[in-house]
């Protein structure tokens, strides 16, 4: 199955049109024609090899939105014509017990991402897997997720990404009514978090360095916003928060926001994929708070973020861009200059 979309070819190349072939549908797949990809910051991470381990031509996106066009004689969940959505999984095991309880993103035996992963289903020329900057996708029906269509579709994509990173450690650690939550920094990430935080009944402080982002915080759903670099302002907030929920993309010193938690409290980080700079001990030990992690989500999980968004009618803040335009977006999402995901138009695709 040919198919067009942009790919870049080794780490300095900007990202261009590229055509390439899709495996024939199985039994078992779906066949979606994109309309909507949104950029993630993985992406351009990945497209650069800044991470290593980048395989060439590499196309990139994992968050996807598209109709059906065809299923195989097993799909029994789809049907041509279906909103869908395509996360940052395409495959796994499906037999260790991550995979058994519906946590894919935790698979034991190493599970398959949207892109540069390794086709272990293969029925192409290429090796490894190619993402959404494209027209079109075949996924196992497992992998693929249904968008409540009274959502905007284009502001809908970025949910398949940022939304469910931020959703699984809210969900997984019982955020609610009654508690104070503290989501820090205000980017894709944490402008989600902001706004399922309130929809689910919580307290919800910004805690930014930019006292500029308060009032976007505010209108996002944010009750206060704490400037972390006021010293004095920390002061007053320390031991006051059940959760926080760290989305910072790069290492950093965690140890201020520690000293927030109540006894008992929990931070988990969701954006830093590097080293943090300085831990301490002593916030930890003196008031038994925990520091810890969380990867996107598994598809129940993520179906049920999608149904959630869906009844609290929640998208992301989007711009759309032709996708000509795609490697200025890149430039401009390496600099924080985006509020706060940037979604591509795949129909765009018929001009370049």
């Amino acid at each position: 199955m040919k198919a067009y979309g942009y790919a870049n070819h080794s780490p300095t190349d900007k990202l261009a049109p590229f055509t390439f072939e899709r495996r024939e549908p199985r039994s078992e797949d779906v066949a979606i024609d994109i309309m909507y990809c949104g950029i993630c910051h993985s992406d351009i991470h990945s497209a650069r090899n800044e991470w290593g381990g980048t395989h060439y031509p590499f196309v990139p996106g994992h968050e996807i939105v598209g109709r059906v066009t065809a299923v195989g004689d097993k799909v029994t969940k789809f049907k041509p014509g279906d909103l869908v959505g395509v996360g940052c999984l395409v495959d796994s095991c499906r037999h260790c017990q991550s995979c058994k309880e519906g946590l894919e993103q935790y698979c034991e035996n190493g599970w398959t991402a949207t892109y540069n992963s390794e086709d272990k289903i293969g029925g192409t020329p290429h090796t490894h897997t190619f993402g959404g900057y494209s027209d079109k996708i075949m996924v196992s029906e497992r992998f693929v997720l249904c968008i409540p269509e009274n959502l905007d579709p284009a502001a809908t994509a970025p949910l398949l990404c940022a939304g469910i990173t931020t959703y699984s450690p809210l969900r997984h650690w019982k955020v609610g009514p009654g508690q104070k939550v503290g989501i820090v920094g205000l980017g894709g990430l944490g402008h989600m978090g902001v706004k399922l935080a309130h929809a689910m009944g919580a307290h919800v402080v910004m805690i930014t360095t930019s006292p500029e982002k308060g009032h976007d915080a505010k209108k996002l759903g944010a009750d206060e916003v704490l400037i972390s670099r006021d010293a004095e302002a920390m002061v007053v907030a320390a031991n006051s928060f059940d959760f926080l929920l760290n989305t910072i993309p790069v290492g950093h010193d965690v140890n201020p926001y520690m000293d927030l938690l109540k006894r008992d409290g929990t931070m988990v980080i969701v954006g830093a994929v590097e080293a943090l700079t300085k831990v301490s001990g002593v916030p930890f030990i003196f008031k038994r708070r925990t520091l810890a992690g969380s990867l996107i989500g598994g598809l129940p999980e993520t179906q049920e973020m999608l149904d959630f968004c869906g009844e609290h009618n929640i998208t992301c803040d989007i711009e759309m861009i032709d996708i000509k335009d795609v490697n200025i977006a890149y430039d401009r999402t390496v600099k924080g200059d985006v509020k706060y995901r940037f979604v591509i138009d795949m129909a765009t695709l018929m001009n370049t």
